[in-house]
């Protein structure tokens, strides 16, 4: 329990619980039934002491290992790539092929898109999505362009970049790329991150 039970809790507060939460649920420490119940009382939830009752009979340290699918090459180009999977982690990484279209059937995990590297053979990416209890990261260029206009949201947030900088568009620049994710999101986060900026030899 929190010494400070009355401090008034904040946004990265309830993410923690609720990632515990998700933890144990994959665990086999909580139904659905449960997590359900724990997680809307964690999302409005606006003391420290109201968190800490939702994971006062939970270990801290529980989770499961994530694992990862890095991909050395370029694949063979799909027309739709699956992600059904339950806990963990997805990621695609490196000069992975973009598909025209990407289905996530997920459940308690963390999906990570990397478009930094990616061969991209398609000017618009369709993302249809049926997630719950996860994080869809997404990392894309300055040309990379992301709507989420279709998405229903439920309990979740949405986090994308507000600096956005396209003036090297056709100037030797990579492929623009229009990601547009619809479906549902229950429990789960949007995230836009920025690519990592590669170093040039000298």
């Amino acid at each position: 329990m929190t010494d400070q039970p009355d401090l008034r809790a904040s946004h990265a507060d309830r993410d923690r619980v609720v990632e515990t939460l998700r933890i144990a649920a994959g665990d086999g420490r909580l139904s659905a039934e449960e997590l359900d119940a724990r997680l809307e009382s964690a999302l409005t939830a606006r003391t420290l002491g109201q968190l800490a009752e939702l994971t006062s009979d939970l270990p801290a340290d529980a989770g499961p290992d994530l694992g990862t699918l890095p991909v050395a090459g370029a694949p063979p180009a799909k027309d739709v790539l699956v992600i059904d999977q339950v806990g963990g982690q997805f990621t695609r990484l490196g000069g992975w092929t973009v598909p025209g279209r990407i289905e996530v059937r997920s459940k308690m995990c963390d999906i990570l898109l990397d478009f930094s590297a990616a061969v991209i053979s398609h000017d618009v990416l369709r993302i249809d999505c049926d997630m719950r209890l996860g994080k869809l990261i997404i990392v894309g260029g300055p040309n990379a362009e992301i709507d989420t206009d279709g998405l229903t949201l439920a309990f979740s947030q949405v986090r994308l970049r507000g600096d956005r900088n396209r003036h090297d568009v056709g100037r030797g620049a990579a492929r623009p790329l229009r990601i547009e994710i619809t479906g549902t999101l229950k429990y789960g986060k949007v995230i836009e991150r920025r690519a990592r900026r590669r170093r040039s030899a000298r």
